[in-house]
């Protein structure tokens, strides 16, 4: 199980700059009616584009309460409103995963090095469309912010950032749930939102800013696992490293091997049916896969 090529382990900007020219044939986004994975005849719609702030004015019979201006209002003891216009383009946003546990792969490439490639893609994409790109780049202890700009040299430091970050040495559960919490804050509504990660240690308190990012935006998730996560090798004794530390695995124990793939299998239907409760559409990649053909299928290019 060893990778063949440096490319496989680690990426470089001259290569994510030439993913501009690839990235031009990415279907426009975002398309009126998405149908998502495994979900028959399910349709997920995007929410509207972002609202933003015009004026303030006397409350109007019809007018939506929710939008009440309760300080003009308490100010003036008369009820006011606030009145929104819309924007002209959605700002996209790139959260990308380079938690310790994404720098793994048994075939293909690391899933880091997957998510880089997909998340440039997408971001010389947004760029080509004249969209505004943001991002969060976010490792087990630290991350990195992008506000949402328009032009080539965001995406130039976008790169930089994938390319210069790197692994910490202990995963952190909370970093993905925190990443998310981050993402709340910086994050408008009507914003069209990519999740990349193996989405590995997504708990309860990961959920539920999920859940709250979803309300106001249009959320799309690219899932990427290695093939040796959904299933175990054939039976034998396998040697495994960290680079530090060695441990043999027998594959033996059949019970074993089945229980490690329901195990994947649940994993991949919670976030499926997340997807589904909340109109998102959830993307499955491996490390196997071409990340190009994959946003191609997955956001509407046959």
């Amino acid at each position: 199980m060893t990778l063949k090529s440096d490319e496989a382990v680690r990426i470089t900007v001259p290569e994510l700059i030439r993913l501009n020219q690839a990235a031009a044939s990415l279907p426009h986004w975002p398309p009126t009616v998405i149908r998502a994975q495994q979900s028959g005849n399910y349709l997920c719609t995007f929410k509207g584009r972002g609202m933003e702030f015009d004026e303030v004015r006397p409350y109007q019979p019809g007018d939506d309460a929710r939008h009440i201006d309760w300080r003009v209002t308490a100010r003036t003891s008369k009820v006011h409103t606030k009145l929104f216009h819309e924007e002209r383009e959605r700002p996209v946003f790139l959260w990308v995963d380079y938690r310790s546990p994404m720098f793994f792969a048994t075939r293909g490439v690391f899933k880091s090095v997957f998510a880089a490639r997909a998340a440039c893609l997408l971001a010389w994409s947004a760029n080509q469309r004249q969209d505004r790109v943001g991002g969060l780049i976010f490792s087990d202890k630290i991350h990195h912010e992008f506000k949402p700009q328009r032009g080539k040299g965001q995406i130039l430091h976008f790169i930089k950032q994938l390319v210069e970050m790197r692994p910490e040495k202990f995963p952190e559960k909370q970093m993905a749930s925190a990443a998310l919490a981050r993402l709340r804050h910086v994050v408008r509504p009507g914003s069209l939102i990519f999740l990349v990660s193996d989405f590995r240690y997504f708990d309860a308190k990961a959920e539920s800013h999920f859940i709250q990012l979803a309300r106001h935006n249009s959320i799309i998730m690219l899932f990427i696992s290695d093939p040796l996560e959904s299933q175990l090798p054939p039976a034998g004794h396998y040697r495994l490293s960290n680079g530090k530390q060695e441990m043999t695995l027998n594959t033996a124990d059949q019970q074993r091997a089945i229980s490690y793939q329901q195990r994947f299998k649940q994993h991949q239907a919670d976030l499926q049916k997340l997807a589904n409760q909340h109109q998102c559409l959830l993307l499955s990649a491996t490390t196997l896969d071409d990340p190009l053909k994959i946003l191609q299928r997955g956001l509407g290019l046959f």
